[in-house]
């Protein structure tokens, strides 16, 4: 099954007036959430990312990391599909916010799953590519080795550059949806109200609320 079938059938592609986590305004939203309440079909996806990266010679994975929360349960079935294609285990843990929530740190004893080990990151849709690039920063800080960045989606462009210089950003499938500055953004000219269930739209609104706009 298709990647953007799977979007459409599980209800993940939004349409109205949605605030990016870049800041910008959309009139589509990728809400990557709903694909998880399918277990059989976040599996299929993990898979295809896994089939990508298999080959030990060119990658040697040790361990697929994620940034929390999402990104847990694409750790565990990237990390399960490659263990058998390769007839090997392969680990999988993920990075959690520091208090300061400004990096991603490994807790929960994963660190000594990352010093030296050849390392597959991956994240479900790329907008901005931040919390990817913290996780890529999070294992170069316990000298693990980054070998690639799976993704689901990347839907914002991102560039190898963009997230660290990773040696490789392979995605399911990219997607090119218009997006504008909140100044230019014509939703907002129209008076369409903003989407506060998903994406950064409630932040955006508490914020014009506290600027008195």
């Amino acid at each position: 099954m298709a990647i953007l079938e799977i979007f459409e059938r599980t209800g993940a592609i939004l349409k109205g007036h949605f605030v990016l986590a870049s800041g910008k305004h959309g009139s589509i939203y990728i809400n990557k959430d709903a694909v998880y309440r399918y277990a059989e079909l976040v599996s299929t996806l993990c898979k295809g990312i896994a089939e990508h990266f298999r080959n030990p010679t060119s990658y040697g994975i040790d361990v697929v990391a994620a940034p929390a929360v999402g990104g847990v349960i694409l750790s565990q079935w990237t990390a399960y599909w490659l263990s058998k294609l390769r007839g090997e285990t392969i680990l999988a843990v993920f990075a959690e916010k520091s208090e300061d929530g400004k990096t991603f740190i490994f807790k929960r004893g994963y660190a000594g799953s990352i010093a030296k080990q050849r390392i597959l990151v991956v994240e479900d849709v790329l907008t901005t590519g931040g919390s990817a690039r913290k996780v890529v920063e999070a294992v170069r800080n316990l000298e693990g080795e980054v070998v690639g960045l799976g993704v689901f989606c990347n839907r914002g462009g991102i560039t190898p550059e963009d997230v660290g210089n990773v040696p490789e950003i392979f995605a399911l499938i990219d997607l090119d949806f218009e997006s504008w500055d909140e100044a230019d953004c014509p939703l907002c000219a129209q008076r369409v109200p903003i989407n506060t269930e998903v994406g950064k739209g409630r932040e955006f609104l508490a914020r014009k609320a506290g600027e008195g706009i």
